[in-house]
């Protein structure tokens, strides 16, 4: 038995600017700050530690409750900006969550930055996340590096079935993707349809790369 955990952003899906969209606009209407998070970096980073670094450099301090308001408007306009016509599916994700799930019939989750309504308001466009019952979300520590135990406890306790870190393959697209897996020991497949190339993640210690999840044949080696 393997848990198969996914990234959303970069890894499944392109929201099409909706999760940035939608934090601008959160930090426009509680703040009064236009474009917040021009040219910053998000990339494989929980959505509050997003949050928090976007009012520090706004110099304003990130106190909990700010920081649940900010939330609260963001999840809002992500359920709006969500219905834009540049949202796709990654390549090959379709056929290859539908070939582990009904034909290797392995258990899938997801390891994401997002809040967790954040994740799920994401993927319903697309109809997945019947595929992802259990998972590990931003909202559930700030800390990426801390999501896996959290995800493998939900899952031991959703499905009564105890699972070890080594049985774990975290699929991502951002060095950080591998690196909130790697010292738990569990394997990473590193897919370079996000903002870092083949030869970028190859500096990582992922334990393979591909270009896409279109390349099952690859991907099965460490599946299997």
């Amino acid at each position: 038995m393997k848990l198969i955990l996914f990234d959303i952003d970069g890894t499944l899906i392109s929201a099409g600017g909706a999760g940035t969209r939608s934090l601008n606009k959160a930090f426009e209407e509680i703040l009064g700050i236009k474009d917040a998070f021009k040219n910053f970096e998000m990339a494989g980073k929980t959505d509050i530690q997003i949050i928090k670094e976007g009012l520090m450099f706004a110099g304003i301090e990130p106190s909990m409750s700010l920081v649940n308001e900010l939330i609260e408007s963001y999840l809002n306009n992500l359920k709006v900006e969500i219905n834009n016509n540049s949202k796709h599916l990654k390549p090959g994700v379709k056929e290859f969550i539908e070939f582990i799930y009904y034909e290797l019939n392995y258990p899938l989750g997801l390891l994401t930055g997002n809040l967790e309504k954040g994740a799920r308001i994401k993927l319903e466009p697309f109809g997945l996340n019947l595929f992802f019952p259990v998972g590990a979300f931003g909202s559930d520590h700030e800390d990426r590096n801390q999501l896996l135990p959290i995800a493998i406890d939900r899952f031991s306790k959703k499905f009564k079935y105890s699972i070890d870190f080594h049985q774990c393959i975290v699929i991502g697209d951002t060095p950080r993707d591998v690196a909130c897996a790697k010292p738990y020991g569990a394997k990473v497949i590193a897919v370079a349809t996000g903002p870092y190339s083949v030869k970028d993640l190859q500096t990582t210690d992922a334990d393979i790369v591909v270009e896409s999840l279109s390349e099952t044949t690859k991907i099965l080696t460490l599946l299997s």
